[in-house]
């Protein structure tokens, strides 16, 4: 993997932004055994999970991940991964589903990518629980001593209605996914946001108004894939046209100039 990631970052010029988490909870009885990822004695899956990704770390920054054979190369030295791309390990963000891997994300000096659904719930705001989480994870990584500015982005299903056509697929939805929603998932009481459905200023002011897209400096924007890249492609134009601005996006086009 990292490998693939160094690879893929050189080609596209530095520009590849790589998010990495322990996973959503599965179907499957522990799932990963059956692709021979066993936790060692005592390990939890998340404890798996985490030390992959020290591991993986360590072989983007260059470290070495194994020794040479001497009989191929006549002297035993480190190896490491090559490819290899500098800076491309700033740009590792761990998705984040709770208050408490926020404060280790920050920690570990990744960027921090939160999405629509906390695995906790304090009985505020979903956005205000994510600006919590938010703070949490600054606070974390200055206190650890990193030197670099740190990376938040946050998840938001964004549907902004302008055609008839969009209101035959989401006109329901507007008012039933207008608040949070609290339940059980995999036996803990989690907290998931509400979609942002409606009329395009409408939708600017309630983003303006969310308290985590605030706090962050990404949002990205969950969209209905299926219904194809016409009609998302023409989604997202409206977001950026009549939404986005609202809250102070730009066109990187304009920040350039």
């Amino acid at each position: 993997m990292a490998e693939q990631a160094a690879a893929a970052d050189l080609i596209s010029a530095g520009r590849l932004q790589l998010g990495v988490s322990r996973g959503s909870p599965e179907p499957a009885l522990r799932g990963w055994e059956a692709f021979g990822h066993v936790p060692l004695e005592g390990e939890s899956d998340a404890d798996l999970a985490r030390r992959h990704t020290e591991a993986f770390r360590a072989a983007i920054d260059g470290a070495d991940v194994a020794e040479s054979d001497p009989k191929m190369t006549g002297w035993s030295h480190g190896l490491s991964v090559e490819p290899h791309s500098p800076g491309l390990g700033e740009r590792i963000w761990w998705g984040s589903g709770s208050r408490s891997t926020a404060v280790w994300t920050g920690e570990q000096g990744m960027n921090l990518m939160s999405s629509t659904l906390l695995t906790e719930d304090t009985g505020v705001p979903f956005d205000e629980l994510q600006a919590e989480q938010i703070a949490l994870y600054r606070e974390a990584y200055r206190a650890a001593g990193h030197a670099r500015e740190p990376r938040v982005s946050v998840s938001r299903s964004v549907i902004p209605i302008t055609t008839d056509e969009d209101r035959r697929y989401f006109g329901v939805r507007a008012q039933a996914d207008s608040q949070d929603q609290v339940g059980l998932l995999d036996g803990v009481q989690s907290r998931f946001g509400k979609s942002y459905v409606g009329e395009p200023d409408v939708i600017a002011e309630q983003l303006a108004a969310d308290a985590a897209v605030r706090d962050a400096d990404t949002i990205l924007l969950t969209v209905p894939n299926q219904l194809g890249v016409a009609y998302n492609a023409r989604l997202l134009q409206t977001v950026a046209d009549h939404v986005a601005p609202a809250f102070g996006w730009v066109p990187n086009l304009a920040r350039a100039s």
